[in-house]
């Protein structure tokens, strides 16, 4: 890590792909973010580099002029801050919530600045912006120094892999611009960023509300030889890091427009490609050479990181959406459990074993996570007792697997082919950003035996079709006495049966799980895997559970082939459950002796389209047993002959 108190200055990088003949150079696009404490400046910060940089439009300034005048904090000066904070909410408490994108742009450079919210309820969202971004400034308020907050952002900037930091030290005007203040805050930065592996550090005295050392140098810090902030932004060199990689390309889309071309479309993630160059499909094995480069503007020899091009290729080979290609000497991982750092960014929390669904670049599979090893204290980066779920803002590392094997790379070698989110399957809401941290290889030497007799004989000598009927319903909905009724008519019809039971399987197989939405998931799955290897077997299992969870019902039957799974929603009204209460749970959950009770403190998720509803609100247990028998024994719902 470097150490620059005075920013040194760097060559620029600029693009030189233009019109091809030499008429003109496009400016390169430099991502940075804006984070730190509350107040320390940030809103205020980029609103004078758009200001000064002259990126304001006229109607953007009238406009800026009136709401000054109702939600400014700056007397009858124009408050730039509320140029980035255009949500109501953050006008009216002066304060970021959510994150703000600008573009703005230098005679020397391109840049999408992100403003992040200072709060520590705002975490997450000022890891969202930090998550594409090649610097960091980190404001520090010159009258207060180095903050918790200083400390949280800088270490989730490190923890991401922004290896860029600008130490710009705000508000030196209320400080007199005192060298002794400016030195001592870098010092104390520097001491505690000594563990982060930041490439450089760059220092700036400044003051964003009155301009200084912002876009144009003050003179009110004559000590002071070093850029200014936009100086040293111009400057900076974030790009040779991505080309110096091996070369990476995820599949988006095979273009196929006819039969005579058929080449793989993406965005280059890191590197440099050019035509001739072997490559292989990660997860196949399968090579190739590159036979054209093709884009809008015409065919070209190579390709780096950051553009958007087709690649053909001299073989006809199988890739497909969501396949990576790289060079055969510099292969990515490929693997179906890896351990990560999970952001967590839900308000519904994260619980083992629940199916997730990842999605890393353009590769989709079905994910669970299967342990919590800890979770990280983001003050000051040490390791806290795991517990068995994350909350909203919460950092833990985890181990995860795959339903099939997925191409990466681990995040330290390659940030853009070794991050990931995790999508909720129910919600198709994005609950969490993870960082690859390395692959387990644990399952690498364990593969399916090959056996002679299979679920067809076995089901073909008993004469009958397994399948699981999975009775749901509230505690004393009937689903135990229902179950063991049904069982018994299938027996005396001559079929091979087993009956799971919830309460059976807790003094066995479950004994060590609670009641905790954590436990409850872990119950059902594994439930489901124990009714997959019983239909395996060719019997016909009932299991009698609450479930209340609609992710791991659906888990559940995943785990079966099409029509094994049967759903049986026993459907009771909670008033009628509790007049029932032969247990007395209801009454005890009604006095908290009980926690996490299903239906008084816990959710119940109701099936929405169940193979089989019963109500025995209005039909005796006895004629809900018959009626579900009557629809299974059906030939025309379900064909039991084997």
């Amino acid at each position: 890590m470097t150490i620059v108190t005075e920013p040194k200055q760097v060559s620029s990088v600029v693009a030189t792909k233009g019109d091809g003949f030499g008429h003109e150079q496009s400016r390169d696009l430099l991502r940075f973010l804006t984070c730190g404490s509350v107040d320390d400046g940030k809103s205020t910060l980029i609103g004078r580099l758009l200001y000064d940089s002259k990126t304001i439009f006229e109607d953007q300034m009238t406009a800026l002029e009136a709401v000054s005048k109702k939600h400014g904090t700056v007397g009858d000066e124009v408050d730039l801050a509320l140029l980035l904070d255009g949500l109501q909410a953050e006008q009216e408490q002066g304060i970021t919530i959510d994150v703000a994108y600008r573009f703005f742009a230098s005679e020397k450079r391109k840049f999408i600045v992100a403003d992040t919210p200072g709060h520590e309820q705002y975490t997450r969202n000022m890891a969202t912006g930090a998550s594409n971004c090649d610097l960091a400034v980190i404001l520090v308020d010159a009258r207060k120094g180095i903050l918790t907050q200083t400390r949280r952002h800088s270490f989730i900037n490190s923890l991401i892999g922004v290896r860029h930091v600008v130490l710009a030290i705000n508000k030196m005007d209320l400080m007199d611009f005192d060298q002794e203040v400016f030195d001592t805050i870098v010092a104390d930065y520097k001491d505690f960023a000594q563990s982060f592996e930041f490439e450089t550090i760059a220092a700036v005295p400044l003051s964003a509300r009155f301009g200084d050392n912002v876009v144009t140098r003050s003179d009110n810090t004559p000590w002071y030889d070093g850029p200014t902030l936009l100086g040293y932004l111009e400057e900076i060199d974030v790009e040779s890091a991505d080309l110096a990689l091996p070369f990476r390309f995820p599949v988006q889309w095979v273009n196929r427009p006819n039969l005579n071309f058929r080449g793989f479309s993406g965005t280059v993630a890191s590197g440099l490609a050019r035509v001739g160059d072997e490559l292989v499909v990660a997860k196949s094995g399968k090579t190739s050479r590159i036979k054209s480069i093709v884009t809008m503007d015409g065919d070209q020899e190579d390709t780096e990181a950051g553009e958007a091009v087709t690649i053909t290729l001299e073989d006809e080979i199988d890739i497909s959406r969501g396949d990576l290609l790289a060079p055969s000497a510099h292969r990515p991982l490929v693997t179906d459990q890896i351990s990560a750092h999970l952001i967590w960014m839900d308000s519904t929390h994260l619980l083992l074993g629940r199916p997730y669904i990842i999605k890393m670049g353009s590769q989709q599979v079905q994910t669970t996570v299967t342990s919590l090893k800890h979770k990280l204290d983001v003050n000051d980066a040490s390791h806290l007792t795991a517990g068995k779920t994350l909350e909203l803002n919460e950092i833990g590392f985890c181990n995860m697997a795959f339903a099939e094997p997925l191409a990466m790379d681990t995040y330290e070698e390659n940030q853009k082919t070794g991050s990931f989110i995790l999508i909720d399957r129910f919600t198709n809401q994005t609950v969490a950003a993870g960082l690859v941290w390395f692959g387990l290889r644990r399952a690498e030497n364990i593969h399916w035996q090959a056996v002679d007799v299979d679920k067809g004989a076995r089901a073909e000598q008993k004469h009958q079709k397994p399948k699981v009927l999975w009775f749901t319903g509230l505690s004393g909905s009937g689903k135990s006495t229902i179950a063991n009724l049904v069982e018994k008519k299938l027996h005396g019809d001559g079929r091979h049966t087993y009956l799971l039971d919830g309460d059976n399987v807790r003094h066995g197989l479950n004994k060590d799980l609670g009641f905790t939405d954590v436990d409850r998931v872990e119950n059902i799955r594994r439930i489901g895997e124990v009714s997959r290897l019983m239909v395996d077997a060719g019997l016909i299992v009932l299991t009698a559970f609450i479930s209340p969870y609609a992710s791991e019902r659906r888990l559940a039957r995943e785990m079966l082939e099409e029509g094994e799974f049967i759903e049986v929603f026993v459907d009771t009204p909670l008033e009628i459950c509790e007049q029932r209460d032969v247990k007395g749970l209801y009454a005890k959950a009604r006095q908290g002796k009980i926690k996490n009770f299903t239906g008084i403190d816990a959710p119940y998720e109701a099936p929405l389209n169940p193979e089989i509803h019963v109500n025995t609100s209005t039909m005796t247990a006895q004629d809900a047993a018959e009626r579900i028998v009557d629809l299974l024994s059906r030939d025309d719902v379900y064909d039991w002959s084997i």
